[in-house]
C-alpha cells in the first residue's frame, strides 16, 4: 500500500505530514538519487501561499541529491510536461493541489517523457523517500530566496506550442468567457486567448495566495455558466487550479462537462477519421446517457479506473485516440503526455468554428441519465465491504439498479473522502439509495 503518492501525487495539508519541511525535503533528495547525479528537473507550481517555500525545500533536496533544478515559476501542469519532454529534462515536478482549497498542496512527478509516472516507479521513490529520511540530516532555515530564477521564456514556449498544436484557429468574433480560479492558469490563459480573434473577458485571474479556487473554477463550473448568461457571451470555459482539466458553459448558460466535451470530440474526430478503433476511453464515473450517445453515432466505450494516467493506461492498452473523465481531464495523446485543460479549450473552439455550430447545438442531443454523488467526509479509508450495513446498503442499490442505473462507491484518491455516486433512470430511488449508503459511511467511518 502506497504510503505518499494518491491518486495525482502527494497531496496534504500544507506544513503538515507528508508535506512538512523535511519530508518535502527528502522527497527532493529521493527524486534526484532516483534520477542520478547530474540530472535536471523542470519545477514549476500554481498560486498558494505554500508554494514558494515548498518548491525552496524541494529545490534544496534536489541539489543535495545531486540534481539541478530549472525553475518555471507560476505555470500550469501540463507545461511542465511538455518541458520536461521537450528539453530532456530528468523530470517535471508541479507543487500543486489541483482542485483542492488553497490550505492544501501537493507534488506532482512527471517523468521526462512527458508522462505521469506508473503506480510501480512511485512505490520505489516512496522508498528512496524512507532512505532520504532515515539518512540525511535536515535544516529548517531553507530559505524562499534560494529558489532559482523563473525562466520566463518557459510561458512563451508553451504558448506556442499550444497555437501550434490548432493551427488556424479562432473565435470567429465571439465573446468567450475565461474563468482562471485563481490558478496556474493566470500566468498563461490571458496572454494565450488575446491572440484569438474575438473577445475575451477573463475572471478570477487575481490569485492572492488564499483564493484558488475559491467560488471559482472547474469544480464550479456553474459560476462560469452564469457569467454568460449575464454577458451574453459565446461560451464559457473555466480551469481548475493547475489547468490540467476544463469545463464549459454553452451560449445558453448550460454547463458542459467533461463526459459532452469527449462527445462532440469523439464525433469530430470520427467524421476526420481520426478516432482509432471509433473508441473513447472513459471512466467508471461517466453517465450512462452519455455511453447511449457514442453509441448512436457508431462510437464504442471502455471504461477505466477514476484518475487520468488510468485512463491513459487503458488508451494506451488498447491503442485509443481519446479518452477523458466527467471531471474534465480530457486526453488527446496525438498532441499531449497529459490532461491539458487550455488545450482542450482549443480543440473544443476549433470544432465550433470548422463545423459552424454553437457549443449548445453540438451537445444537444446528449440526454444524461440523473445521477448524484455524495461525498462523504472519512476519517480513514477502510475496506467498505468490511462494514455490514454499508455492504448491505450497496448491495441493495445494485440489486434495485442492475438493469435501470449504476452504483459507484469509492475513496477519494487525493482527499478524506468517500464517494458515493448513483445514476438511475428513477430520480427517487438515485437518491433514496445515494442517502442510504451515505449515511451508513458517516456512521461507521465519518469524521
Amino acid at each position: 500500500m502506497r504510503k505518499y503518492f494518491g491518486t495525482d501525487g502527494i497531496r496534504a495539508v500544507a506544513g503538515e505530514a507528508p508535506l512538512d519541511k523535511r519530508t518535502v525535503y527528502a522527497v527532493g533528495v529521493a527524486l534526484a538519487r532516483k534520477l542520478g547525479a547530474g540530472s535536471t528537473v523542470v519545477l514549476g507550481m500554481d498560486t498558494r501561499e505554500s508554494g514558494p517555500w515548498i518548491a525552496a525545500t524541494l529545490s534544496a533536496g534536489l541539489r543535495f541529491g545531486g540534481a539541478a533544478v530549472a525553475f518555471a515559476g507560476v505555470i500550469t501542469t501540463p507545461a511542465v510536461a511538455y518541458l520536461a519532454r521537450k528539453h530532456g529534462f530528468g523530470a517535471g515536478l508541479v507543487i500543486s493541489a489541483s482542485h483542492n482549497p488553497w490550505q492544501d498542496n501537493g507534488i506532482k512527478v512527471i517523468g521526462g517523457d512527458g508522462y505521469k509516472l506508473a503506480d510501480a516507479v512511485e512505490l520505489e521513490i516512496e522508498a528512496e523517500i524512507e532512505h532520504a529520511l532515515a539518512d540525511v540530516s535536515f535544516t529548517e532555515s531553507i530559505s524562499e530566496e534560494a529558489l532559482p530564477e523563473v525562466e520566463e521564456s518557459f510561458r512563451r514556449e508553451y504558448i506556442e506550442f499550444l497555437l501550434n498544436a490548432v493551427p488556424g484557429i479562432s473565435l470567429d468574433n465571439r465573446s468567450v468567457v475565461i474563468d482562471c480560479a485563481n490558478g496556474a492558469a493566470c500566468a498563461v490563459a490571458p496572454q494565450l486567448f488575446a491572440e484569438l480573434q474575438g473577445t475575451v473577458e477573463v475572471t478570477h485571474a487575481s490569485p492572492n495566495g488564499h483564493n484558488i479556487n475559491e467560488n471559482c473554477g472547474a469544480t464550479k463550473p456553474q459560476v462560469v455558466a452564469a457569467e454568460v448568461g449575464r454577458m451574453r457571451a459565446s461560451m464559457g470555459i473555466t480551469f481548475d487550479g493547475d489547468a490540467d482539466r476544463a469545463m464549459f458553459a454553452d451560449e445558453h448558460g448550460n454547463v458542459v462537462n467533461g463526459d459532452a466535451v469527449m462527445l462532440v470530440c469523439a464525433r469530430d474526430l470520427k467524421a476526420r477519421g481520426l478516432l482509432a478503433k471509433n473508441t473513447v476511453v472513459a471512466t467508471t464515473m461517466s453517465n450512462m446517457g452519455f455511453e447511449a450517445a457514442l453509441k448512436r453515432s457508431g462510437i464504442s466505450m471502455l471504461r477505466a479506473p477514476v484518475g487520468d494516467k488510468y485512463v491513459l493506461e487503458e488508451m494506451q492498452k488498447t491503442g485509443a485516440s481519446l479518452g477523458g473523465e466527467q471531471s474534465g481531464h480530457i486526453l488527446f495523446p496525438a498532441l499531449a503526455t497529459t490532461g491539458d485543460g487550455l488545450m482542450t479549450a482549443l480543440l473544443v473552439l476549433d470544432v465550433v468554428h470548422r463545423s459552424g455550430k454553437t457549443l449548445g447545438e453540438l451537445v444537444a442531443d446528449l440526454k444524461n441519465f440523473p445521477q448524484v454523488i455524495v461525498n462523504v467526509k472519512v476519517r480513514e479509508k477502510k475496506p467498505l465491504e468490511d462494514f455490514p450495513k454499508i455492504a448491505s446498503a450497496i448491495r441493495a442499490a445494485e440489486e434495485e439498479l442492475k438493469d435501470s442505473g449504476r452504483v459507484v462507491i469509492r475513496y477519494s484518491g487525493t482527499e478524506a473522502l468517500a464517494r458515493v455516486m448513483i445514476e438511475a433512470e428513477s430520480e427517487e430511488a438515485m437518491k433514496r439509495h445515494a442517502e442510504a449508503i451515505a449515511t451508513e459511511i458517516r456512521v461507521e467511518l465519518g469524521v
